[in-house]
Protein backbone atom coordinates (compact mmCIF):
# COMPACT_ATOMS: atom_id res chain seq x y z
CA UNK A 1 0.00 0.00 0.00
CA UNK A 2 1.25 3.34 -0.96
CA UNK A 3 0.12 6.92 1.08
CA UNK A 4 -1.19 9.05 -1.92
CA UNK A 5 -1.45 12.82 -1.95
CA UNK A 6 -4.44 14.74 -3.10
CA UNK A 7 -4.58 18.30 -3.46
CA UNK A 8 -8.12 18.97 -3.88
CA UNK A 9 -8.93 22.34 -5.45
CA UNK A 10 -11.81 24.55 -5.47
CA UNK A 11 -13.31 27.57 -6.24
CA UNK A 12 -14.95 30.19 -3.10
CA UNK A 13 -17.79 32.09 -2.67
CA UNK A 14 -16.30 35.60 -2.38
CA UNK A 15 -17.20 38.10 -5.02
CA UNK A 16 -17.08 39.86 -7.28
CA UNK A 17 -14.18 37.49 -7.77
CA UNK A 18 -13.50 33.72 -6.73
CA UNK A 19 -10.24 32.62 -4.61
CA UNK A 20 -8.71 29.24 -5.21
CA UNK A 21 -9.05 27.26 -2.15
CA UNK A 22 -6.82 23.58 -1.62
CA UNK A 23 -6.42 21.63 1.31
CA UNK A 24 -4.18 18.10 1.15
CA UNK A 25 -5.97 14.36 1.83
CA UNK A 26 -3.66 11.82 2.01
CA UNK A 27 -5.05 8.10 0.94
CA UNK A 28 -3.78 4.67 0.96
CA UNK A 29 -3.68 3.01 -2.46
CA UNK A 30 -2.38 -0.45 -3.62
CA UNK A 31 -2.43 0.38 -7.09
CA UNK A 32 -3.47 4.43 -7.82
CA UNK A 33 -4.14 4.44 -11.21
CA UNK A 34 -5.16 8.54 -11.40
CA UNK A 35 -8.03 8.42 -12.58
CA UNK A 36 -11.46 10.28 -10.87
CA UNK A 37 -13.23 6.80 -10.76
CA UNK A 38 -10.75 5.91 -7.92
CA UNK A 39 -11.75 9.26 -5.69
CA UNK A 40 -14.24 9.97 -3.23
CA UNK A 41 -16.27 13.42 -2.33
CA UNK A 42 -14.69 15.43 0.32
CA UNK A 43 -16.00 17.95 2.61
CA UNK A 44 -15.05 21.57 3.63
CA UNK A 45 -16.57 24.51 6.18
CA UNK A 46 -18.13 26.83 3.86
CA UNK A 47 -18.71 29.36 6.39
CA UNK A 48 -14.51 29.98 6.38
CA UNK A 49 -15.48 30.79 2.47
CA UNK A 50 -18.44 32.66 2.04
CA UNK A 51 -20.35 29.31 0.90
CA UNK A 52 -22.24 28.64 4.03
CA UNK A 53 -23.43 29.70 7.35
CA UNK A 54 -21.98 28.65 10.95
CA UNK A 55 -25.01 26.69 11.64
CA UNK A 56 -25.13 24.49 8.46
CA UNK A 57 -21.60 25.04 7.06
CA UNK A 58 -20.32 21.59 5.05
CA UNK A 59 -20.06 21.77 1.50
CA UNK A 60 -19.46 19.13 -0.81
CA UNK A 61 -16.32 18.47 -3.30
CA UNK A 62 -17.03 16.42 -6.20
CA UNK A 63 -13.64 15.52 -8.00
CA UNK A 64 -14.09 16.64 -11.85
CA UNK A 65 -10.40 16.52 -13.19
CA UNK A 66 -7.19 15.30 -11.73
CA UNK A 67 -3.60 15.74 -12.76
CA UNK A 68 -0.18 14.67 -11.41
CA UNK A 69 1.32 16.90 -8.84
CA UNK A 70 4.60 17.90 -10.43
CA UNK A 71 5.68 19.51 -6.60
CA UNK A 72 5.12 15.90 -4.60
CA UNK A 73 5.99 12.56 -4.53
CA UNK A 74 2.98 10.02 -5.24
CA UNK A 75 0.53 13.43 -5.10
CA UNK A 76 -1.73 15.28 -7.68
CA UNK A 77 -4.20 17.96 -7.93
CA UNK A 78 -7.95 17.21 -7.71
CA UNK A 79 -9.71 19.95 -9.57
CA UNK A 80 -13.31 19.92 -7.69
CA UNK A 81 -17.38 21.17 -8.43
CA UNK A 82 -18.71 22.62 -5.17
CA UNK A 83 -22.06 20.92 -4.30
CA UNK A 84 -24.68 21.54 -1.57
CA UNK A 85 -25.24 18.68 0.63
CA UNK A 86 -28.28 17.45 -1.22
CA UNK A 87 -26.02 16.63 -4.43
CA UNK A 88 -27.09 19.70 -6.23
CA UNK A 89 -24.33 22.65 -7.34
CA UNK A 90 -23.96 25.36 -5.43
CA UNK A 91 -24.58 29.05 -6.55
CA UNK A 92 -20.78 29.42 -6.85
CA UNK A 93 -20.35 26.59 -8.77
CA UNK A 94 -20.24 28.18 -12.66
CA UNK A 95 -18.49 24.62 -13.75
CA UNK A 96 -22.22 22.77 -13.52
CA UNK A 97 -23.64 25.80 -15.77
CA UNK A 98 -21.36 24.98 -18.95
CA UNK A 99 -23.77 23.20 -21.83
CA UNK A 100 -20.86 21.36 -23.58
CA UNK A 101 -21.72 17.94 -22.95
CA UNK A 102 -20.20 16.93 -26.48
CA UNK A 103 -17.54 18.46 -25.85
CA UNK A 104 -18.30 20.44 -29.20
CA UNK A 105 -16.30 23.82 -28.51
CA UNK A 106 -12.72 24.18 -27.90
CA UNK A 107 -10.99 26.65 -26.20
CA UNK A 108 -7.97 28.58 -25.95
CA UNK A 109 -7.29 30.86 -22.86
CA UNK A 110 -4.42 33.14 -23.63
CA UNK A 111 -3.89 34.10 -19.16
CA UNK A 112 -2.12 37.57 -18.78
CA UNK A 113 -0.41 38.29 -15.06
CA UNK A 114 1.55 40.78 -13.37
CA UNK A 115 4.58 39.67 -11.46
CA UNK A 116 4.88 41.75 -8.43
CA UNK A 117 6.78 42.55 -5.62
CA UNK A 118 5.61 41.78 -2.16
CA UNK A 119 8.12 44.73 -0.50
CA UNK A 120 7.10 47.17 -3.26
CA UNK A 121 3.51 46.01 -4.30
CA UNK A 122 4.81 47.15 -7.81
CA UNK A 123 5.45 44.61 -11.11
CA UNK A 124 9.56 43.59 -11.65
CA UNK A 125 11.14 45.67 -12.96
CA UNK A 126 9.58 49.25 -11.05
CA UNK A 127 11.48 50.88 -8.94
CA UNK A 128 10.55 52.20 -5.62
CA UNK A 129 7.92 55.36 -5.89
CA UNK A 130 8.49 55.39 -10.07
CA UNK A 131 8.41 54.25 -12.73
CA UNK A 132 11.01 52.13 -15.51
CA UNK A 133 10.94 53.42 -18.98
CA UNK A 134 7.92 53.13 -20.74
CA UNK A 135 5.93 50.21 -22.13
CA UNK A 136 7.71 49.22 -25.89
CA UNK A 137 10.42 47.53 -25.30
CA UNK A 138 9.20 44.58 -22.71
CA UNK A 139 7.24 43.04 -25.03
CA UNK A 140 8.75 39.34 -25.62
CA UNK A 141 11.97 40.93 -25.02
CA UNK A 142 15.60 38.94 -24.52
CA UNK A 143 17.83 40.23 -21.81
CA UNK A 144 18.34 41.77 -18.23
CA UNK A 145 17.43 45.34 -18.55
CA UNK A 146 13.86 44.38 -19.93
CA UNK A 147 13.02 40.76 -18.89
CA UNK A 148 11.95 40.45 -15.29
CA UNK A 149 10.84 37.43 -13.90
CA UNK A 150 11.98 34.52 -16.54
CA UNK A 151 13.20 32.22 -13.98
CA UNK A 152 9.74 31.67 -12.46
CA UNK A 153 7.67 31.85 -15.93
CA UNK A 154 10.06 28.94 -17.02
CA UNK A 155 9.62 27.12 -14.33
CA UNK A 156 5.52 27.57 -13.86
CA UNK A 157 5.70 26.20 -17.77
CA UNK A 158 7.79 22.72 -16.85
CA UNK A 159 5.21 22.62 -13.55
CA UNK A 160 2.16 22.64 -15.82
CA UNK A 161 3.47 20.42 -18.94
CA UNK A 162 4.94 17.96 -16.00
CA UNK A 163 1.37 18.14 -14.74
CA UNK A 164 -0.12 17.06 -18.08
CA UNK A 165 -1.88 20.40 -19.21
CA UNK A 166 -2.22 21.61 -22.60
CA UNK A 167 0.77 23.99 -22.13
CA UNK A 168 1.04 25.67 -25.53
CA UNK A 169 3.64 28.60 -24.94
CA UNK A 170 4.93 31.54 -23.12
CA UNK A 171 5.83 35.61 -23.75
CA UNK A 172 6.30 38.05 -21.85
CA UNK A 173 3.57 41.24 -22.01
CA UNK A 174 3.75 44.83 -23.49
CA UNK A 175 4.56 45.84 -19.70
CA UNK A 176 7.04 45.42 -17.52
CA UNK A 177 6.64 42.54 -15.02
CA UNK A 178 3.79 41.42 -17.63
CA UNK A 179 3.50 37.66 -19.05
CA UNK A 180 1.10 35.40 -20.73
CA UNK A 181 0.77 31.59 -21.57
CA UNK A 182 -1.58 29.70 -23.44
CA UNK A 183 -3.33 26.59 -22.54
CA UNK A 184 -5.75 24.99 -25.07
CA UNK A 185 -8.32 22.00 -24.41
CA UNK A 186 -11.17 20.53 -26.61
CA UNK A 187 -13.96 21.01 -24.17
CA UNK A 188 -15.04 23.93 -22.45
CA UNK A 189 -15.05 22.14 -18.74
CA UNK A 190 -11.38 20.91 -19.49
CA UNK A 191 -10.52 24.34 -20.53
CA UNK A 192 -11.58 25.66 -17.14
CA UNK A 193 -9.90 23.35 -15.42
CA UNK A 194 -6.72 23.34 -16.98
CA UNK A 195 -6.79 27.21 -16.32
CA UNK A 196 -7.78 26.83 -12.58
CA UNK A 197 -5.06 24.22 -12.22
CA UNK A 198 -2.39 26.55 -13.69
CA UNK A 199 -3.23 29.62 -11.74
CA UNK A 200 -2.94 26.80 -8.67
CA UNK A 201 0.66 26.07 -10.17
CA UNK A 202 1.79 29.63 -10.39
CA UNK A 203 0.36 31.00 -7.32
CA UNK A 204 2.28 28.25 -5.63
CA UNK A 205 5.53 29.10 -6.84
CA UNK A 206 5.42 31.94 -5.67
CA UNK A 207 5.38 31.56 -2.12
CA UNK A 208 8.43 32.42 0.09
CA UNK A 209 10.00 34.36 -3.16
CA UNK A 210 8.83 37.62 -2.29
CA UNK A 211 6.52 37.39 -5.17
CA UNK A 212 2.70 37.19 -5.83
CA UNK A 213 0.63 36.88 -9.10
CA UNK A 214 -1.73 39.90 -9.73
CA UNK A 215 -4.67 38.66 -11.74
CA UNK A 216 -6.51 42.43 -11.87
CA UNK A 217 -6.69 43.46 -15.23
CA UNK A 218 -5.86 47.17 -14.61
CA UNK A 219 -3.07 47.08 -11.57
CA UNK A 220 -1.56 50.18 -12.11
CA UNK A 221 -4.92 51.80 -12.62
CA UNK A 222 -5.30 55.03 -14.73
CA UNK A 223 -1.71 55.02 -16.78
CA UNK A 224 -0.51 54.63 -20.01
CA UNK A 225 0.42 50.95 -19.46
CA UNK A 226 -1.59 47.91 -20.59
CA UNK A 227 -3.92 46.10 -18.51
CA UNK A 228 -4.30 42.39 -18.56
CA UNK A 229 -6.90 39.93 -20.43
CA UNK A 230 -7.54 36.22 -20.75
CA UNK A 231 -8.67 36.32 -24.20
CA UNK A 232 -10.54 33.43 -25.49
CA UNK A 233 -9.96 32.06 -28.59
CA UNK A 234 -13.18 29.13 -29.39
CA UNK A 235 -14.17 27.32 -31.65
CA UNK A 236 -16.97 24.47 -32.71
CA UNK A 237 -17.37 22.31 -35.70
CA UNK A 238 -19.55 25.19 -37.39
CA UNK A 239 -16.57 27.49 -36.91
CA UNK A 240 -13.90 24.91 -37.82
CA UNK A 241 -15.48 23.77 -41.14
CA UNK A 242 -17.99 25.93 -42.10
CA UNK A 243 -15.85 27.72 -44.97
CA UNK A 244 -18.22 30.88 -45.06
CA UNK A 245 -17.26 34.76 -44.39
CA UNK A 246 -21.24 34.95 -44.06
CA UNK A 247 -21.33 32.37 -41.45
CA UNK A 248 -18.71 34.08 -39.02
CA UNK A 249 -20.12 37.18 -39.73
CA UNK A 250 -23.28 35.90 -38.50
CA UNK A 251 -21.81 34.63 -35.56
CA UNK A 252 -19.98 37.88 -34.91
CA UNK A 253 -23.19 39.83 -34.76
CA UNK A 254 -24.73 37.60 -32.32
CA UNK A 255 -22.83 38.93 -30.07
CA UNK A 256 -23.65 42.42 -30.24
CA UNK A 257 -27.54 42.28 -28.88
CA UNK A 258 -25.67 40.30 -25.53
CA UNK A 259 -23.05 42.89 -24.37
CA UNK A 260 -24.00 43.20 -21.00
CA UNK A 261 -24.20 39.76 -20.69
CA UNK A 262 -21.20 38.94 -21.74
CA UNK A 263 -19.09 41.76 -19.46
CA UNK A 264 -21.16 40.36 -16.44
CA UNK A 265 -19.14 37.44 -16.48
CA UNK A 266 -16.10 38.88 -18.07
CA UNK A 267 -14.15 39.94 -14.79
CA UNK A 268 -14.48 42.30 -12.30
CA UNK A 269 -12.96 46.18 -12.64
CA UNK A 270 -12.99 45.19 -16.07
CA UNK A 271 -14.06 48.93 -17.01
CA UNK A 272 -10.72 49.96 -16.15
CA UNK A 273 -9.32 47.96 -18.75
CA UNK A 274 -11.54 48.27 -21.52
CA UNK A 275 -11.47 51.44 -22.17
CA UNK A 276 -10.80 51.58 -26.40
CA UNK A 277 -6.89 51.97 -25.92
CA UNK A 278 -4.19 49.44 -25.14
CA UNK A 279 -5.18 47.03 -27.68
CA UNK A 280 -8.44 47.01 -26.33
CA UNK A 281 -12.53 48.06 -27.51
CA UNK A 282 -14.58 49.94 -25.04
CA UNK A 283 -16.48 47.95 -22.65
CA UNK A 284 -20.18 50.09 -24.00
CA UNK A 285 -19.31 48.99 -27.97
CA UNK A 286 -19.37 46.08 -29.88
CA UNK A 287 -16.92 45.67 -32.84
CA UNK A 288 -15.19 42.77 -34.62
CA UNK A 289 -12.38 42.57 -37.75
CA UNK A 290 -9.98 40.68 -39.49
CA UNK A 291 -6.29 41.00 -37.49
CA UNK A 292 -8.02 43.58 -35.76
CA UNK A 293 -6.39 43.97 -31.78
CA UNK A 294 -8.58 47.00 -31.03
CA UNK A 295 -12.14 45.32 -31.71
CA UNK A 296 -14.10 42.73 -29.05
CA UNK A 297 -14.26 40.02 -31.33
CA UNK A 298 -10.77 39.51 -33.69
CA UNK A 299 -11.04 36.98 -36.43
CA UNK A 300 -7.36 35.73 -37.04
CA UNK A 301 -5.50 36.46 -40.18
CA UNK A 302 -5.17 33.08 -40.43
CA UNK A 303 -8.80 31.92 -40.08
CA UNK A 304 -9.23 34.63 -43.52
CA UNK A 305 -6.36 32.50 -45.31
CA UNK A 306 -8.22 29.40 -44.40
CA UNK A 307 -10.92 30.32 -46.06
CA UNK A 308 -12.98 31.13 -43.12
CA UNK A 309 -11.94 27.72 -41.06
CA UNK A 310 -10.66 27.83 -38.27
CA UNK A 311 -11.84 30.10 -34.82
CA UNK A 312 -12.62 33.58 -33.29
CA UNK A 313 -10.97 35.43 -30.74
CA UNK A 314 -13.39 37.34 -27.79
CA UNK A 315 -10.62 39.85 -26.63
CA UNK A 316 -12.69 41.20 -23.93
CA UNK A 317 -12.41 38.90 -20.49
CA UNK A 318 -10.36 40.05 -18.09
CA UNK A 319 -6.99 38.34 -16.42
CA UNK A 320 -9.16 37.62 -13.56
CA UNK A 321 -12.07 36.21 -14.93
CA UNK A 322 -13.43 32.25 -14.14
CA UNK A 323 -12.62 30.62 -17.50
CA UNK A 324 -16.05 28.28 -16.48
CA UNK A 325 -18.16 31.57 -16.91
CA UNK A 326 -16.28 33.25 -19.92
CA UNK A 327 -17.02 29.49 -21.82
CA UNK A 328 -20.68 28.86 -20.73
CA UNK A 329 -21.70 32.72 -21.87
CA UNK A 330 -19.55 32.12 -25.16
CA UNK A 331 -21.66 28.48 -25.81
CA UNK A 332 -25.04 29.94 -24.77
CA UNK A 333 -24.53 32.95 -27.37
CA UNK A 334 -23.00 30.59 -30.43
CA UNK A 335 -24.57 27.52 -30.14
CA UNK A 336 -28.02 28.20 -31.61
CA UNK A 337 -26.32 29.11 -34.68
CA UNK A 338 -26.44 26.49 -36.91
Amino acid sequence: MAKIKLEYLWLDGYLPTQNLRSKTKIEEHENFQGTIEELGLWSFDGSSTKQASGGSSDCILKPVAIYPDPNRINGYLVMNEVMNADGTPHASNARATIEDDDNDFWFGFEQEYFIMNTDTELPLGFPRGGYPAPQGMYYCSVGGRHTHGRDLVEEHADLCIEAGLNFEGINQEVASGQWEYQLFAKGAKKAGDEIWVSRYLLDRLTEGRGMYIEYHPKPLGDTDWNGSGMHANFSNTILRTCGSKDKYIEICEAFRPVIKEHIAVYGAFNEQRLTGLHETASINDFSWGVSDRGASIRIPIIVVENGYKGWLEDRRPSSNSDPYKVAARIIKTVKPIK
